[in-house]
């Protein structure tokens, strides 16, 4: 039973992230050759404040990429 974890920025919309589990699961499906129902997706949400890019927080406007 593949397990997918997904990190991002807080903020998207509940469509966006329901689009990510489907493209998600339907590529381990056809990678692994496995059911729909055997795959699962975790999606965490981070704070910008608690995402760094290089020295920078996504929530610094300088830190912006």
């Amino acid at each position: 039973m593949p397990i997918i974890n997904a990190s991002i920025l807080a903020g998207r919309t509940a469509a966006q992230k329901s689009a990510l589990i489907r493209e998600l699961a339907e590529g381990a499906q056809r990678a692994l050759g496995v059911r729909e129902e055997q795959v699962r997706v975790v999606i965490t949400e981070v704070a910008p404040e608690h995402w760094g890019v290089g020295t920078r927080s996504k929530a610094d406007p300088e830190g912006q990429i």
